[in-house]
């Protein structure tokens, strides 16, 4: 088995850079060293002079919409998108035709990722009202965890019986991801403007719709409910300053009962994008005030937040392109959610090691994902060649999101993913797909 030798990057790992050389040996990493040389065996070498070396993110919130939903986007499709965007691992959740809320179900995703994905792979299960029976019979070690939807989303999987909910945090060992928004606040809310408006609300109302109030009565329930039953509960997508709040920095992530994550959108875009964008920024929750995503970046830099991920979420232009009503929320992120990221590290915004910390070391260990997420011996060979003195200009014509859009098109990043490496395969270089790696279900350490 051919051998391959990286030479000469600076490795950002485990809160430190280093320049470093990778042996890599067939799926993982052999050696990591000051200087290796003199190999006897036959090897590839790959100059990762003046580039930096990160491992392979894991997004651990992404919406590929396979099955069922497969005109805006599929495993296929999305995942080569992430592997251009340097995600190597994801996991998916259950709101797709049929939702993922059997185990049949379930295993029918897996069979799809393993002919289709080209990055490593794991899925949620979706909870609902009614498939509490379900829920017990899963395996711990075949699912990533529990998703639940305690505000609606695409998909209308929204579970709203108290009694139902209280039996799931009691009887699950899974860590439980939770999208947090309060129903009857937002339908609240949406009346009043709905009587103004009637179908065509304006957007950019629609952080006064979907508010913060309506966000911090659902995270903080789910928060007290999770204390009183001492269930492992995992808060997707924070998006106001008042949650960052109800989150402790005091205790290693590895001793956590109670987590969050922030995404890539409330980082980058704010209230004031919607007079411009309208439809393509429009999330659940929302994208909210520059005091609000000012807050979330502290809550990352301070380890109040523990992880960001992508949420991606595809739709048609021709979909999003409705009336407020009709449009549905979501957006493509996977393969610029990293450029992202490192522009904001250009801007002083965050540092290097946060943001491996936060998409690549976190993930791993909030899901306990087996020889993932680090550069380490004898770990799988999972990484990310980055050029921070490039730039990527984002147009319709290097997307390879099936959806055909993106919330960035003419934005320039001041960086460029030089190539991605899954399994010890090079699977994307200089803004080509190379070819389909030799993927793998996740598998975790519990």
């Amino acid at each position: 088995m051919k051998k391959k030798l990286i030479k000469g990057g600076l490795i950002v790992n485990e809160n430190k850079i280093l320049k470093k050389d990778i042996l890599i040996h067939g799926e993982r990493i052999k050696e990591i060293s000051n200087e290796i040389s003199n190999l006897k065996e036959k090897h590839e070498l790959i100059n990762a002079n003046g580039k930096y070396i990160i491992p392979g993110l894991i997004d651990d919130q992404v919406h590929f919409r396979d099955p069922g939903l497969t005109h805006k986007g599929d495993i296929l499709s999305e995942s080569k998108a992430a592997i251009a965007g340097g995600i190597t691992s994801y996991i998916e959740m259950p709101n797709t035709i049929p939702q993922t809320i059997t185990l049949d179900n379930l295993d029918k995703k897996f069979n799809i990722a393993s002919e289709k994905s080209w990055a490593n792979y794991s899925f949620m299960f979706g909870g609902t009202n009614d498939n509490f029976e379900a829920i017990k019979k899963l395996d711990k070690n075949n699912v990533a965890g529990l998703k639940l939807f305690l505000g609606s989303s695409t998909g209308n999987m929204l579970i709203d019986n108290h009694e139902t909910l209280r039996k799931i945090f009691l009887n699950t060992d899974l860590l439980i991801s939770a999208h947090c928004e309060d129903e009857s606040t937002i339908k609240k809310n949406l009346s009043k403007y709905i009587s103004a408006y009637n179908k065509d609300i304006p957007f950019k109302f629609h952080p006064n719709i979907r508010s913060s109030e309506a966000c911090y009565i659902s995270s903080s329930n789910a928060i007290k409910l999770a204390q009183e039953t001492n269930a492992r509960l995992h808060v997707f997508h924070i998006s106001t300053s008042i949650e960052v709040d109800l989150f402790n920095n005091d205790v290693p992530l590895s001793e956590k009962k109670i987590t969050s994550e922030a995404c890539i959108h409330h980082l980058w875009f704010t209230d004031s994008d919607y007079e411009k964008l309208g439809s393509k920024i429009k999330w659940n929750p929302a994208i909210k005030s520059k005091k609000d995503q000012d807050a979330i970046w502290d809550g990352i830099n301070n380890n109040k937040i523990d992880i960001i991920a992508t949420d991606h979420a595809p739709h048609l232009l021709t979909e999003k392109n409705q009336n407020y009503l009709s449009s549905p929320s979501g957006g493509p992120l996977v393969q610029h959610g990293l450029l992202a990221l490192l522009t904001c590290h250009k801007k002083g915004k965050i540092t290097l090691e946060k943001i491996v910390e936060k998409t690549c070391h976190n993930p791993a260990i909030l899901f306990e994902i087996k020889d993932r997420g680090y550069l380490r011996e004898n770990y799988f060979a999972d990484l990310v060649i980055l050029d921070l003195n490039n730039s990527t200009t984002v147009s319709k014509k290097n997307l390879l999101y099936k959806c055909g859009w993106s919330p960035f098109e003419g934005t320039i990043f001041e960086a460029k993913v030089d190539s991605t490496w899954v399994n010890g395969e090079c699977a994307y270089k200089n803004g080509l797909l190379v070819k389909r790696p030799n993927v793998k279900k996740l598998q975790f350490n519990r």
